[in-house]
C-alpha cells in the first residue's frame, strides 16, 4: 500500500511523543481520517462531539500533561469552533498544534473561511498552510517547536488534496527524531549583574511578598527556600494554585477577585514583590506606585499586560535563575512581626471560611459543598475548575497539597471547558484520579455532551475515576455575581427561567454513576458515593445562586452599595443581600479555640 502524506503525518506526531489527538470529523480532514484507520490508532483520535471542546481536551491536556496538545478540526464552521477552545492556551502559557483541513480547491463551499484571517489573534506568528507534500516536514516541526517555544498555539492547515498525495513526500526527511525542545524550548539565565541588583533589592524589604504563577511550577523547592531567607509570604495567581502548597503556613492562597483576604493584605502591606512565573496584572490587588520595590522572574521578557514594581526583571526559566538568585541572598536575621502577622491572617481566614461553609442556605450553601470536598480529594487528584463562582469556590476551598495539581480552565472567561479539560488531563494522567468542578453554563455548553466522551473511553484508563461536580444554581447568568457582589452593580434579571437541567439523570442515562443532592446533610454522602464508584460520575449539588463569592477586598461602602441596588429593585438582590453581608461579617467574628469542638448541624444554621 503507497503512502499518503496524511500518513507522514501521524508518524510524525508520534516521533514527537504525542499519543493522541483531540477531534471531530469533518469537511477537509477525510485523508487523515483515513489515515488513522491505517494506523490503527496511533497517536490514539479521541473524538469528541465538538470542535471547541476537542481543544479545550487540548489544552487541558498541555496544562496538566504538561506536553504538547494536538487538536483537529475540519474547515468553515468547524474551525470557527476550534477558536474558541484554544483561546486560553496562550493566556494559560501551553503548547497546542491545531491541525485544520481544508476541502479541495475545486470544490464549492460557501461556509469556508480563511485560516489566516480566523486564527491570526491567536497564533500571531505561526499559522502556515502545506500546499505542496514537500513542504509538509519543515512546516510540522516549525509549527510544533513553535508552539513549545511561545507556549502557544500553532497552526497547520492541510488541504485535502494534499493530505491525499501518494508518494511526494520523501521517508528520509522524516528520519530524523526530533530534538525535545524542553519545556518551553528556553533555557536563557539573567545576567550576573541583574542578579546582584536583584539580591540587594530582595535584602533591603522588611515585608516581603512572593507571587507566584504556573511558571514557577518547577521551582517548587527553590521558591520555598527563597521565602524561608526572607521571611516571606507567598501568594498564588489563579493559574498557579498547584505550585507551592496550601498546607504551608505562609502560603496566603490566590489572589485577585476570587481569591482569598489574606493573599490581598499580603500585597497590599509589603515593602517588596518578587514575582515569580506570573503575569497577573490586575492593579487592585498588587501594591501601590511608590509604595513597594519589585523584582520579576520569568522566561518571557515582555509579559502581556504585567503590572507591578518591578526594578529588575530577570529574564530566564524560574528554577534555574533562583539557585543562581538564592547563594546572593544574605538571609539575615529579620524581625518575627512581618512573618507572624502573615501566619495570623492565614489562620483567621480559614476560620472565616469554615464559618462561611456552614451558614445556612436554601437550599444548599455552595460554599459547604466545595468545604465538604476538601478531605475527601485524593492524595493524587488533578482537579479541574470552571471560571464563574465556582472558581471562587475551588480557589479558597481546595487545600492544594503534595501530589495534587489544579488547574482554571478557560483564563479568557469562556465558559464551557471544565469537563473537556478533565478529559485532556485524564488522557495525560489515565492512572491518576480526576474532578471537573463546573457551574450549570459549562455543564449546558459542553459539559452534557463531553460525558458521552467520557463513557466512551473510560476503558482507556487504567483509574477510570473521573468526577463531574455540578453546582447547579439554575441561574443562567452565573457570571454576574462576582461583579454584583463586589460593587453593588445589579445584576441583570434574565428573560426567562431556564428549566432544571437534571445533569445526573443525563449520566445515570448513559451507564454512569449520577448522583442528585438537594439536602445539605447528603453533601458529604455524595462525595464519598462519587469517588467510591468505578467510572465516571456526576453528582449534582442544588446550591443556593443567591450565595456570593464575596471579594476579598469587598468592604462595607461596596456592600452598602448593594443594598442601594435592592432600593432600585433589582430582583434577587435581597436575598444576595443578606448573604453577603453575612459572609462579611464573619470576618470581624472571634477565632474560635484551636481545639473547640462544634455541632455540624448547629453551626450551619447559625445567622
Amino acid at each position: 500500500m503507497s503512502t499518503k502524506v496524511s500518513d507522514h503525518v501521524l508518524r510524525r506526531l508520534r516521533a514527537w511523543g504525542v499519543e493522541q489527538v483531540f477531534g471531530c470529523p469533518g469537511d477537509g480532514v477525510e485523508g487523515l481520517l483515513a489515515a488513522w484507520g491505517r494506523a490503527a490508532d496511533g497517536p490514539r483520535f479521541v473524538r469528541a462531539r465538538d470542535e471547541e471542546a476537542a481543544a479545550f481536551e487540548a489544552v487541558g491536556h498541555a496544562v496538566l500533561g504538561g506536553r504538547l496538545g494536538v487538536c483537529v478540526a475540519g474547515s468553515g464552521p468547524g474551525a470557527v469552533r476550534l477558536l474558541d477552545g484554544l483561546y486560553g492556551a496562550e493566556p494559560d502559557g501551553v503548547p497546542v498544534l491545531a491541525i485544520v483541513g481544508r476541502p479541495p480547491r475545486d470544490a464549492t463551499h460557501r461556509q469556508e473561511a480563511d485560516p489566516h484571517a480566523l486564527f491570526g489573534d491567536r497564533s500571531p506568528e505561526f499559522v502556515e498552510t502545506v500546499t505542496a507534500p514537500e513542504q509538509l516536514p519543515g512546516v510540522l516541526d516549525r509549527a510544533i517547536r513553535e508552539a513549545y517555544a511561545r507556549r502557544a498555539p500553532a497552526v497547520v492547515v492541510l488541504p485535502g488534496e494534499v493530505q491525499e498525495r501518494e508518494g511526494g513526500t520523501p521517508a528520509d526527511e522524516f528520519a530524523a527524531v526530533p530534538s525535545d525542545p524542553g519545556p518551553d524550548g528556553r533555557t536563557a539565565v539573567p545576567s550576573e549583574e541583574s542578579l546582584r541588583r536583584a539580591a540587594e533589592i530582595l535584602d533591603s524589604g522588611d515585608k516581603v511578598a512572593i507571587l507566584v504563577g504556573r511558571g514557577a511550577a518547577d521551582a517548587r523547592s527553590e521558591v520555598e527556600r527563597i521565602a524561608g531567607l526572607l521571611g516571606a509570604g507567598i501568594a498564588k495567581d489563579p493559574l498557579g494554585k498547584d505550585v507551592v502548597g496550601d498546607e504551608l503556613p505562609y502560603v496566603t492562597g490566590v489572589i485577585g477577585p476570587l481569591g482569598t483576604r489574606p493573599s490581598y493584605e499580603l500585597t497590599r502591606d509589603c515593602d517588596t514583590l518578587l514575582t515569580i512565573g506570573s503575569s497577573f496584572a490586575d492593579p487592585e490587588f498588587l501594591p501601590d506606585p511608590g509604595k513597594a520595590r519589585g523584582v520579576r522572574i520569568g522566561v518571557d521578557p515582555l509579559p502581556a499586560g504585567t503590572h507591578g514594581p518591578h526594578e529588575v526583571d530577570l529574564v530566564g526559566d524560574a528554577g534555574e535563575t533562583l539557585r543562581r538568585l538564592i547563594p546572593m541572598i544574605r538571609g539575615e536575621e529579620r524581625g518575627r512581626e512581618w512573618p507572624d502577622t502573615v501566619r495570623d491572617n492565614v489562620r483567621h481566614w480559614h476560620d472565616v471560611l469554615e464559618r462561611r461553609a456552614r451558614l445556612s442556605a436554601d437550599p444548599i450553601n455552595p460554599e459547604h459543598v466545595a468545604r465538604a470536598l476538601d478531605p475527601l480529594l485524593p492524595p493524587d487528584v488533578l482537579v479541574v475548575s470552571d471560571p464563574g463562582p465556582v472558581a471562587s469556590w475551588y480557589a479558597r476551598h481546595v487545600t492544594m497539597r503534595s501530589g495534587m495539581r489544579g488547574a482554571l480552565c478557560g483564563t479568557p472567561g469562556s465558559a464551557g471547558g471544565a469537563v473537556p479539560y478533565a478529559i485532556g488531563a485524564k488522557f495525560a494522567h489515565p492512572d491518576r484520579p480526576v474532578i471537573a468542578l463546573a457551574g450549570s453554563a459549562s455543564m449546558r455548553r459542553n459539559g452534557l455532551a463531553e460525558l458521552i466522551t467520557a463513557a466512551r473511553y473510560q476503558d482507556r484508563w487504567a483509574d477510570r475515576r473521573l468526577v463531574v461536580a455540578v453546582w447547579n444554581g439554575g441561574d443562567p447568568e452565573e457570571a454576574t455575581g462576582e461583579t454584583h457582589a463586589g460593587d453593588g452593580a445589579p445584576a441583570s434579571p434574565p428573560p426567562r427561567q431556564l428549566p432544571d437541567g437534571r445533569y445526573a439523570e443525563f449520566a445515570r442515562s448513559l451507564g454512569l454513576t449520577g448522583v442528585r443532592v438537594e439536602d445539605p446533610d447528603a453533601v458529604e454522602a455524595a462525595w464519598r458515593t462519587a469517588w467510591a464508584a468505578d467510572g465516571p460520575a456526576v453528582v449534582e449539588f442544588l446550591t443556593d445562586p443567591t450565595v456570593p463569592p464575596v471579594p476579598p477586598h469587598a468592604t462595607w461602602e461596596q456592600v452598602e452599595a448593594t443594598a442601594a441596588s435592592v432600593l432600585r429593585g433589582d430582583a434577587g438582590a435581597v436575598a444576595e443581600l443578606g448573604h453577603g453581608f453575612r459572609a462579611k461579617i464573619q470576618e470581624f467574628l472571634p477565632d474560635r479555640e484551636p481545639n473547640r469542638e462544634t455541632d455540624p448541624e448547629t453551626d450551619r444554621e447559625t445567622k
